[in-house]
């Protein structure tokens, strides 16, 4: 019997442990995030500017677990948003701007592209709830 409870406290502290180091972080009440430019609808060259603007929530670089803060992360083409409580995948898809940056120079193929900014925590989580902007089209020539 000791065996048994001793094991059974075990898996409860190993779980409760990796509950907490994937528990999404809180999204302070009002955040937002959007993207200010280039506007929905627009017909944007191969390579060109996103800028990127946030309200009631501040920029840190990817590691600073300053309350209140996140980074951007610019998904493209992405039907459905990363899963909560899980870092956002890094592929062509999810681009990452852990350095708190507040625009990028992207390049795109010609054709038709969503755009939609999705902010992380300190280490990449989606905040709960989601803190995303409106998604975009724009086309590419």
């Amino acid at each position: 019997m000791k065996t048994f409870m001793s094991r059974a406290v075990l898996a409860s502290l190993l779980m409760g442990a990796s509950m907490l180091a994937t528990a999404a972080t809180p999204a302070p009440k009002g955040a937002e995030v959007s993207i200010v430019s280039p506007k929905d609808g627009a017909t944007v060259g191969q390579t060109f500017v996103v800028k990127f603007a946030v309200k009631d929530i501040s920029l840190a670089p990817a590691g600073d677990v300053t309350k209140n803060t996140g980074h951007h992360h610019l998904l493209i083409d992405v039907d459905k948003l990363p899963a909560a409580g899980a870092p956002i995948p890094t592929d062509a898809n999810h681009m990452h701007f852990g350095k708190a940056q507040t625009q990028a120079e992207i390049k795109l193929a010609p054709g038709k592209h969503t755009l939609q900014l999705e902010l992380g925590d300190s280490g990449h989580i989606p905040f709960d709830p989601p803190i995303v902007s409106e998604k975009i089209t724009v086309t590419v020539k």
